[in-house]
């Protein structure tokens, strides 16, 4: 287990002492109205303030149009539970004309409207929120409950609020190949996700170190696939130093329905990745036959990269469609995530069967097969009504136009991408790798290295000066990812996300033109405590890590 700071809820008491000033504009004394501009986060587009405030009564009304559909009654279902949980009373749910004090939902269609897009208003006399979508509603109810937990008894201020996300892709990636979660993890990373707005979960389900999902056609991948003797302990990679532990386990695919589903409704489209070529020695483990080389092969007990990766072959290319067809069985969304990165061309080089392909396709080189390679697969998904996204390495092989990269050394291969006419998902290591240390490391949990503060995280601009407008679109937004080498609990986990992931929210969500460190750092307090009181285990900033901004500055 890694080493977690025993101090981190003092660490907590001593940053809310530290931020006295800030914590008392921030969240609504006693008595008074909480006010929306000093809690909110991310930050709404639009906050207008009104006169009066409102005042929940002992039971509160929450009001649907006439015969809503099975989406809104699902809808009006959660808003009364995560509403009369914040508010500590009864939230019930009626249908038709609002009645004074109650709240109303209505879904307001325009076609010219963001459809994650909500109007929400807070007047003396009753709430309102509408939306074009469910999602916005949903998005609009999150904004209402961050209200409602910082209510002390004097009631809501009032206020007209307009917001829409600025991404359409807002996402955290999570690597369970590594050390694998619980379910009931997952389910809790998803409930705080969706607090703020966050609308991808980047599922990481195999690699050189585990096969975490359950393929029926290949039940090697799970028997074999799953396990390893062992693993490194912290960073005794060489010489290398083992726990002595067998360590593994996968999702059955029962799991895996019920953690897509849990995130549906949650409005949380969730992505798996499926690794290839490289980083698939826990499928070499499994079925030899798809190297290049005899083998045998062991599933890796340490990190890094491997020289071994599949072998180009008709076999592997049958092996990975049949896998695919379960994946996207199991998995309904829009992107399939192929990884494409790290796969050294050692083996290739060495093979008949490589050098035979480049002969026999006019290939350039190694880099190149491995283009042809996930070619193969990009059009079978195509088939089937998928899109494909890779790390940007798979930009040296020339994938295809509808292939989405996703940026993660640095920023300049989605540069290269977006001039290329590909979509991009920004993911930089120096900006969005939150396995990286938040501190020194010689105060920080064994962690991968870099230091990446929070500070850093909200400086984050995902579409660089660099592009033209039109290149720009192609931006879909970005993501934080979380790799788990040195993160064997889900405490561990949480204490890296948490609050970087705060930070990416809202770079993700509002505009850049809202965004302002002075502001973010106040509110972040509140959110902070909403954290403690839900008993997630997040690293609290420390004494003078939250210092040095300008006002209207976004990196301090």
């Amino acid at each position: 287990m890694i080493g977690m700071p025993k101090p981190w809820r003092v660490a907590l008491g001593a940053l809310l002492a530290l931020m006295a000033p800030m914590r008392a504009s921030a969240a609504a004394p006693a008595s008074q109205p909480v006010s929306a501009a000093a809690v909110l986060l991310p930050l709404p587009a639009d906050v207008e303030p009104m006169q009066g405030n409102y005042v929940p009564g002992a039971r509160v009304a929450l009001v649907l149009p006439r015969h809503p559909s099975a989406a809104l009654r699902t809808l009006g279902a959660q808003a009364a539970d995560m509403l009369g949980t914040a508010w500590r009373r009864k939230v019930h749910v009626t249908t038709g004309n609002a009645s004074p004090g109650a709240i109303a939902l209505a879904l307001a269609a325009d076609a010219r409207a963001n459809p994650e897009s909500y109007r929400l208003t807070v007047a003396p006399g009753g709430i309102a929120l509408e939306a074009p979508t469910v999602a916005g509603l949903f998005y609009g109810l999150q904004t209402l409950r961050q209200l409602a937990e910082q209510d002390n008894g004097g009631g809501l201020a009032a206020v007209r609020i307009a917001d829409a996300p600025r991404f359409g892709w807002r996402g955290l990636h999570l690597d369970v190949a590594r050390h694998m979660m619980p379910v009931s993890y997952i389910k809790r990373q998803l409930d705080l996700m969706a607090r703020y707005k966050f609308n991808r979960f980047h599922w990481h389900l195999t690699d050189d170190q585990g096969w975490r999902i359950e393929i029926k056609h290949y039940p090697k991948l799970t028997s074999i696939g799953a396990w390893r003797d062992e693993t490194a302990l912290g960073h005794h990679l060489d010489p290398y130093v083992g726990d002595g532990k067998r360590y593994g386990g996968f999702y059955t695919q029962a799991e895996i329905r019920d953690v897509v589903a849990y995130a549906k409704a949650r409005h949380i489209e969730v992505i798996p990745e499926i690794d290839m070529p490289g980083h698939t020695v826990a499928v070499l483990a499994a079925y030899p036959e798809l190297a290049c080389t005899p083998g045998p092969f062991k599933v890796r007990t340490t990190w890094g990269v491997s020289e071994d990766i599949l072998c180009p072959s008709d076999a592997s290319l049958t092996f990975i469609k049949n896998v695919l067809l379960e994946v996207m069985d199991l998995f309904p969304s829009k992107y399939i995530h192929l990884g494409g990165d790290e796969a050294p061309t050692v083996r290739w080089k060495e093979s008949p069967l490589a050098q035979s392909i480049i002969k026999r396709e006019g290939l350039k080189d190694e880099y190149a097969l491995q283009g042809w390679f996930l070619r193969q697969i990009e059009e079978f998904l195509e088939a089937h009504g998928r899109k494909v996204i890779g790390w940007d390495e798979i930009l040296d092989g020339e994938p295809l136009p509808s292939a989405t990269v996703m940026s993660w050394r640095g920023m300049k291969g989605g540069i290269a991408a977006a001039k290329r006419g590909h979509d991009v998902i920004m993911s930089p290591t120096d900006y969005a790798y939150f396995d990286y240390c938040q501190g020194k490391p010689e105060n920080e949990p064994i962690c991968t290295g870099g230091n990446l503060p929070l500070s850093r995280v909200y400086a984050f601009e995902p579409v660089p000066a660099e592009l033209t407008p039109a290149e720009g679109a192609h931006i879909l937004g970005g993501q934080g990812n979380l790799w788990t080498e040195y993160l064997a609990t889900p405490d561990a986990v949480e204490y890296m996300l948490w609050p970087r992931a705060l930070a990416m929210a809202e770079v993700l969500w509002s505009q850049p033109q809202r965004r302002d460190w002075e502001s973010f750092r106040a509110r972040l307090v509140p959110q902070l405590a909403v954290l403690d009181r839900l008993g997630v285990h997040y690293r609290a900033p420390r004494p003078g890590e939250l210092e040095g901004g300008k006002p209207g500055s976004i990196r301090p």
